[in-house]
Formats: C-alpha cells, sequence, structure tokens
C-alpha cells in the first residue's frame, strides 16, 4: 500500500506525545475531566493528576491548555516521566512516578555530624527522590566543607534501588584536609604594620595552635568583611580618603594554603577643623544639638564618632516632636592643610511610618523579647537611626548568628515593613574551668549557664568552686527587663568559704545575697545599683587561738627583764608588766592569730546589710583586649541598713588605653578609696581594705599596709591589719612580639607601680577581745602603719592561650615599708573547656 507524503507526515504526527507538539499542532479541543485518561500512577491519584489541567470557558481543553497542564505536572518533581497521547476524543496521561526516599545516608563524615548534614539537605526520608534536588544537596554539603577550610571535598550520591518503587539515598564524603590561610600581608600600608592590621582582621594565619579555633581557615565572606574591617579602622584614625583595593587570595600547592594578600590605599590623615550646625526645619534650634556631637575641632577625623552623634542628634530631635527629621553629616575637605571641616545638616525627611515590623527566623525567641529591642512601633514614625540601633542592640544579644533589618514597601508609599531576619544560635554553655595561681592555689570550676533562658532572654548562671584555698556555690539570675522597661534586675546568691593560706593565718565563710538595678543611661554610660546582705565569720585554728588571759596557763614560767620586755614589744614601756609573767609568752610558742581577729572570733558571725551604687563609664574598643579607649568607675557602698555593721566605702578605678608607635599600646591606671566609719564604733578589720600586687607588683597578696607586730619576734602571725585609705598608680607598655605569629597571643609588658595604704581604725586594746588579766601586759596592739610610698618596676608576659588568659609578672620593689611582704614573681590564669 502506498501512502502520500502527507499522509505519512499526519500519522508521524498523531504517533508523538502531545508534549512534544508546539501548541498549535494539537488537534481540536477535547473535553475535560472525564476525557482524561492517567495510567502509571501508583501513589498519585488519578484526580490529583487531572487537576492540573485546566479547561477554558466551554469546559473543553485546547493544545495551550494541555501544554501549561503538562509543565505543572513536571514542575511537581513527584514524577521522572509524562507523556500525553490523544487517543480519539480522549487524553491519556502516562506518568512514571519517582522513587520513593527510605533512608538518607551519610558516609565518610568525621568533622560534619550527621544531624547537621540532615538539617541542610532537601532530600528527606519518605520524600520523592528528584535528581536535580540530590546534586544540589552533593554541592551543599560540599560547601559546608570549603566552609570550614576543606576545598579538596568531594561528596558522591548514591541511589540504592529497594522494593516497591523505593530508593535509600546515601552521600558519601571524601573530607580531605583542612586549608588554611598560610600568609596575610598588605600592600600599601604606611602608617601601620601588617602586624598591627593583622590585629584588626578576623582572618588569622596558620601555625601550630590553630588546631583550637578555625579562623586560620580560608572563607571568603571572612576575607570580604576584612577588607571592611580595615577600611572602618582607617576611617576612625583620621583616614578619610582610605580604599582597600582588593583582596587577593591565591592557592599555593606547595604550602597547601591560601595566601591573601590585603591592597590599601591610605590616602592622607585628616583632622577636624570646624564643627558647624545648619538646618532648614525652621522650628528646630540646632543649638540644641551640640552637646550631642562626639566630634571636636582639633581631633582626628573619626567616622565611628560622626555615626554615633548623627544618631543621638537624630533620636533627639525626635524626641522633641520633629520625628521625620533627618541629621547629614558633610565633610569638606581641605587638601593642603589636611582638614576636614564636618558639617551637620538637618533636614525634613519623606513623612514615612512603619506599618509593620515582620519578624522571621525566630525558633525560639519569643518575638517580645526581639520588639523590647526597638524604641519605636508600628504606627510609629520611620527613623533610620532607631532602626540601626536596634539591630545593633539584637546583635548585641548574642541570640543570634545573623540580624538583618531591611524595610520593605507597604500598602502605601508613606508606609514601609520592617522585615527582621534572625538565625538562632546556641545560647547554652557548660564549662569545666581549672587554674592556678600564686595567691589562690589551684582552683576548679563547674558551672552551666543559659543567656536566653526558655526563650524569654532572660539569663541564668549555677557554678560551683573547688579549690586549695577557696570553695564555694554562686547562682545567678538576671532579668534584662524589668516590667518591660529597659532596666535590668539581677540576683547573686552566693556561698563562699576561704581557708587559711600562706597569707593570712585565718579563714573566712560567707553566706549571702544581692539583688541589683542596671541602668544603661548611654551607650558608655551605666549605673547599677545594688543591696547586699551577707552573713560573715572567722575560722581558726585552735592552736592560734589557746590563749586567754584569764587562763594562768597560759603564762610562761619564766622572768623575762624588762629589758627584754621592752625589745620584744618593739621599745614600748610595758608600764603594767610584771616580772611574773607577761601575756602571749605562754600562747605564742606554737603561734597566736592578731588581736582584731581574736575580737571578730569572739564577737561571732557578723551580718552586713548594705546600699551602694556603680557608675561606669565606657569607651574601650574591646572589653577583653583593649587598645584604645578610657573605662572609669567610681563605686560606694553604705553598710548599716541592719545588720551589725557600719561603714561608707568608695573608691574609683580608671583606666586609659592608647595605641602608640608600632604596635605599642600604653595603659594609664589610677586608683583610690577611702573607708569612712559611722559613729565611735571601731570598724572591723575584714572591712579593711586589703592590697598587694594588685595596687603595687611586686608585694604579696595583702603584703602591703598596716600590720600586726606585736610579739612578732615570738612566732605571732603577723597577719595584714588593712587600711582605711589607699591610692595606686601605675604606667605600662604592652607590646607583642613581632617574631611570633599573632595568633600565639604572646605579649610582653614593661610597668612602674607606685602606691600606697594606712589608716587602720580597728580595735587596738585587749580588752576589746574580752580578755582581760590585771597580771597581763596591757600595751595592746602594736602595729605598723606607715605611710611610705611603696613602688616597683617590672616585666610581664601575657599569653592569651588556648588554655585561658595567662599572666607572668616579675617585679622588683624599689621602696617598701618595713614589714612589707615581697612577692617578685607572680603567675595567675585559667580556661574553660
Amino acid at each position: 500500500m502506498r501512502l502520500r507524503l502527507p499522509g505519512v507526515l499526519a500519522l508521524m504526527l498523531l504517533a508523538m506525545p502531545v508534549s512534544s507538539l508546539p501548541r498549535m499542532a494539537v488537534a481540536a479541543p477535547v473535553a475535560a475531566a472525564t476525557s482524561i485518561t492517567v495510567e502509571g500512577n501508583r501513589r498519585v491519584e488519578a484526580d490529583t493528576i487531572r487537576s492540573y489541567f485546566k479547561p477554558g470557558p466551554s469546559g473543553t481543553l485546547d493544545a495551550g491548555q494541555v501544554d501549561d497542564g503538562l509543565k505543572a505536572l513536571v514542575g511537581t518533581g513527584l514524577f521522572s516521566d509524562v507523556k500525553i497521547d490523544r487517543q480519539g476524543g480522549r487524553l491519556v496521561v502516562r506518568v512514571v512516578e519517582n522513587p520513593v526516599i527510605g533512608r538518607v545516608a551519610f558516609e565518610g563524615n568525621k568533622k560534619v555530624k550527621d544531624e547537621q548534614l540532615t538539617a541542610e539537605v532537601q532530600s528527606k526520608p519518605r520524600g520523592t527522590l528528584s535528581r536535580p534536588m540530590v546534586q544540589s544537596d552533593a554541592q551543599r554539603i560540599a560547601e559546608i566543607y570549603r566552609r570550614s577550610g576543606r576545598y579538596d571535598v568531594r561528596v558522591t550520591p548514591e541511589i540504592i534501588e529497594q522494593p516497591n518503587n523505593r530508593v535509600d539515598l546515601v552521600f558519601t564524603v571524601t573530607e580531605g584536609v583542612k586549608t588554611g590561610v598560610k600568609s596575610i600581608s598588605f600592600v600599601g600600608n604606611n602608617a601601620y604594620s601588617a602586624a598591627r592590621l593583622r590585629d584588626v582582621i578576623k582572618t588569622h594565619q596558620s601555625n601550630w595552635l590553630s588546631f583550637l579555633g578555625n579562623n586560620d581557615v580560608y572563607d571568603p565572606d571572612r576575607v570580604e568583611a576584612d577588607r571592611d574591617l580595615i577600611r572602618r579602622f582607617y576611617l576612625k584614625n583620621g583616614y578619610a580618603d582610605v580604599q582597600v583595593v582588593a583582596a587577593l587570595t591565591e592557592y599555593d600547592p606547595d604550602q597547601k594554603g591560601f595566601l591573601v594578600t590585603f591592597q590599601i590605599d591610605e590616602g592622607q590623615q585628616y583632622r577636624v577643623s570646624a564643627v558647624q550646625f545648619q538646618s532648614t526645619v525652621a522650628a528646630l534650634d540646632v543649638n540644641t544639638l551640640r552637646s550631642y556631637s562626639r566630634v571636636n575641632a582639633g581631633a582626628l577625623y573619626n567616622v565611628e564618632q560622626l555615626e554615633k552623634s548623627v544618631e543621638e542628634m537624630q533620636i533627639e530631635a525626635s524626641r522633641r516632636g520633629f520625628a521625620f527629621a533627618v541629621v547629614r553629616p558633610r565633610g569638606d575637605r581641605n587638601m593642603e592643610a589636611h582638614t576636614v571641616s564636618i558639617v551637620f545638616q538637618v533636614d525634613e525627611g519623606p513623612r514615612t511610618y512603619i506599618e509593620r515590623i515582620s519578624i522571621r527566623g525566630n525558633t525560639r525567641t519569643r518575638d517580645y523579647v526581639i520588639r523590647r529591642e526597638f524604641d519605636i512601633s508600628e504606627g510609629d514614625a520611620y527613623n533610620r537611626a532607631l532602626v540601626d540601633r536596634a539591630e545593633r542592640r539584637l546583635k548585641n544579644l548574642d541570640f543570634f548568628k545573623d540580624v538583618k533589618i531591611t524595610a520593605e514597601p507597604g500598602s502605601s508609599s508613606d508606609r514601609v515593613v520592617l522585615v527582621v531576619s534572625l538565625e538562632e544560635k546556641s545560647t547554652g554553655d557548660f564549662s569545666i574551668s581549672g587554674g592556678y595561681s600564686t595567691t589562690d592555689g589551684a582552683l576548679a570550676e563547674v558551672s552551666i549557664s543559659e543567656r536566653n533562658f526558655l526563650g524569654r532572654g532572660l539569663y541564668a548562671k549555677a557554678a560551683v568552686t573547688y579549690g586549695q584555698y577557696t570553695r564555694g556555690v554562686t547562682l545567678s539570675f538576671v532579668e534584662p527587663y524589668l516590667l518591660d522597661y529597659r532596666v535590668a534586675l539581677g540576683l547573686d546568691v552566693s556561698y563562699r568559704q576561704q581557708l587559711a593560706n600562706s597569707y593570712t593565718s585565718y579563714g573566712t565563710r560567707t553566706i549571702g545575697f544581692s539583688p541589683r538595678l542596671g541602668f544603661q543611661l548611654r551607650e558608655d554610660l551605666s549605673l547599677q545599683l545594688r543591696y547586699s546582705l551577707y552573713r560573715q565569720e572567722i575560722t581558726l585554728p585552735s592552736y592560734l587561738a589557746n590563749c586567754n588571759n584569764n587562763n594562768a596557763n597560759g603564762l610562761l614560767a619564766f622572768n623575762p627583764t624588762p629589758a627584754y620586755i621592752a625589745s620584744v614589744l618593739g621599745g614600748v614601756d610595758p608600764t603594767n608588766a610584771t616580772t611574773s609573767g607577761v601575756y602571749g609568752y605562754g600562747c605564742y610558742g606554737d603561734g597566736e592569730s592578731t588581736l582584731p581577729i581574736r575580737k571578730e572570733l569572739n564577737d561571732g558571725a557578723a551580718l552586713t546589710s548594705a546600699l551602694g551604687y556603680t557608675l561606669s563609664y565606657n569607651t574601650l574598643d574591646n572589653n577583653k583586649n583593649p587598645t584604645d579607649g578610657l573605662i572609669v568607675d567610681w563605686r560606694q557602698d553604705f553598710a548599716g541598713v541592719g545588720g551589725n555593721v557600719s561603714y561608707l566605702k568608695s573608691a574609683v578605678d580608671a583606666k586609659y588605653y592608647t595605641p602608640l608607635v608600632s604596635d605599642i599600646v600604653s595603659v594609664i591606671h589610677l586608683q583610690g578609696g577611702v573607708l569612712n566609719k559611722i559613729g565611735d564604733k571601731d570598724l572591723r578589720m575584714l572591712d579593711h581594705y586589703q592590697m598587694g600586687p594588685a595596687l603595687v607588683r611586686g608585694f604579696a597578696s595583702n603584703g602591703i599596709g598596716p600590720r600586726d607586730i606585736t610579739y612578732r619576734s615570738l612566732g605571732a602571725t603577723g597577719d595584714s591589719l588593712g587600711g582605711t585609705k589607699y591610692w595606686g598608680a601605675s604606667a605600662e607598655l604592652q607590646m607583642p612580639f613581632w617574631f611570633l605569629p599573632k595568633e600565639v597571643g604572646l605579649k610582653g609588658a614593661v610597668y612602674a607601680d607606685a602606691g600606697s595604704l594606712w589608716g587602720y581604725q580597728g580595735p587596738t586594746s585587749w580588752a576589746a577581745t574580752g580578755e582581760v588579766n590585771t597580771s597581763a601586759c596591757k600595751c595592746g596592739l602594736q602595729y605598723d602603719d606607715s605611710k611610705v610610698v611603696r613602688s616597683s618596676v617590672g616585666v610581664g608576659l601575657i599569653w592569651a592561650s588556648p588554655f585561658g588568659p595567662l599572666r607572668f609578672d616579675y617585679a622588683v620593689p624599689l621602696s617598701k615599708g618595713k614589714y612589707d611582704v615581697v612577692q617578685e614573681f607572680r603567675f595567675g590564669g585559667g580556661t574553660s573547656f
């Protein structure tokens, strides 16, 4: 039988599936629903497949609608193949369903846990297998390993067939070796050394301690962020034209790591020549904003201070009723004089309101914990400065890996929607800490804490300390927003036992609690109010308290001469002493505690009830490792609100850090304090200031100031009595060891200290202890209370080690009191693991 060519073409077209035809090639429309036959489906209902074919107004399917249905079916990812045939007036839809995944497994992964990979891949058990999705999952797994520095990772997906159209999906991972950063160099840096700039960035060079962290792992996102850190560092140090031109990275196969080079165009350093204010808002007096400027004429140009000034001015303008006022800084450069004139321009901004604040990504943290960091809410005028402040506060909570606030168009042109995108992170911490110091001996602490307790933003911590000379338990709780106000309420409950050691002959047991309120007055100024109630008692070995004036057994059966008595008492005339015996001679054969300690022991436990406050001013660039800025603490405590102890304590402590040449940082430390008694009652010795290396290095703990010298040559303990007044001054230079990698964390220090402690105002008469005998010496407490200035010079080694911060000091006293205790070498440190 012979067919004409047109007839052959017609038969070929009819034999092709509809999915292969152009829309115009489909024959006449077919009826919908009842005219569609589904074949090959096992799990997906036929009616579900038919529903993807949408008939037109006439109730029939044309070629375009059939093609749309085909594409929709393929897009579901449920089928590996879909074919459409026409049989007379009917459509036949033949499908091949994708297999169902029975399990998803990982093999070869040692550095990344199964749980983490399971959370990242999109292929899930009981889900439908999609080969494009499997390839995407393999790439995602490889990307996770690259983020941890393993660039030669290989991920091979394997599909294992199982009965009943089921499969097992196995990702085989060849992790490869860690790819680190072998060198970080800088080009164009004239003002700052490479070592100083390496302190600024987050990426570190690989070294023998790299196994303890991952900042030496090459991460392109981190390197890009480092470019901005370098730029910000120059901008806050006067280099207004700085540009970090590029961050070049190159893989070196010989070193098996990356070489990173930052190209910098520093420009000139500028100072501020003038600060001016201009405004187009007629009702706003710009002079009211001057006090909020942190930029001063003559100072180095500092972009951070400029930004903070703009923020505070804009917030102040909003408080004064100008919600739409916008403060824009403008800098007019004088290239020849290297100065910049700052002009704060205040204009009326667009009248835009916040329609809604939408929070996304907070799986654990409650919405209100996030919303309370905003000083604005729905319906308020949109203020970019307040939005930026809220973003910064959310980041400072340390609850989230990432925080980003964006403004999206609202329902009208004058409405915006603030979208807060978050990524939660772990906020719990379990740590075992250990340390050793020449003062406290060996020490261990086990603690558990949670910064975001119950997702409500609460802080809770429990810690147990056990050491050679110190034991204790501490419970802490903080509610950062008391009654929805930005006021932090804290509560500490503690028990502490301090044992006798080589510096004190007595021990103490203290139990108490202290509620406190914290107010953040400004970003650099805070106030804390507190109340303390604690019970404290003395513990003393029996052999140091076995002498009693009323006990004749305490008298030595020998007849010392008056001259000998006088020499023992340091030249004091023993008017009431007799040759039959002197108090203490029979006691001091095995030692005896000092008079104020005996009084505390006989009086029993003391209950202290005190009110206090601390005002803190902090402009440090880094609280953990500061190189620039000032921190000042002024504190006062008033005891006598109940209890049986009364005093007024006042103290100030100030540290000023400033960078010098060649990465050398100078530290000036000033401190002082006064203890005033209230009424005629003697102060307790335990309430006096006790000073040592914290005031002047080179001296032992409690080694400075008034000291008991009564019967010192007969074996008395010679305890430190403490003082009511002290002052101290220290100058220190800290410098890195340039021949060592920065990541090692070693710095050297040279310093000079000076200070003094004096003014003992405790009991001096044995009558105060209740131990009275007419045959005993009535000379009372003999002590040295000279106001001599103690001074020393020394060197130190500071190590930010993987075992915690460690410091070694060797200081030589230049001047000291006659009875001060010297300790030239001192060591202290600890860790959490």
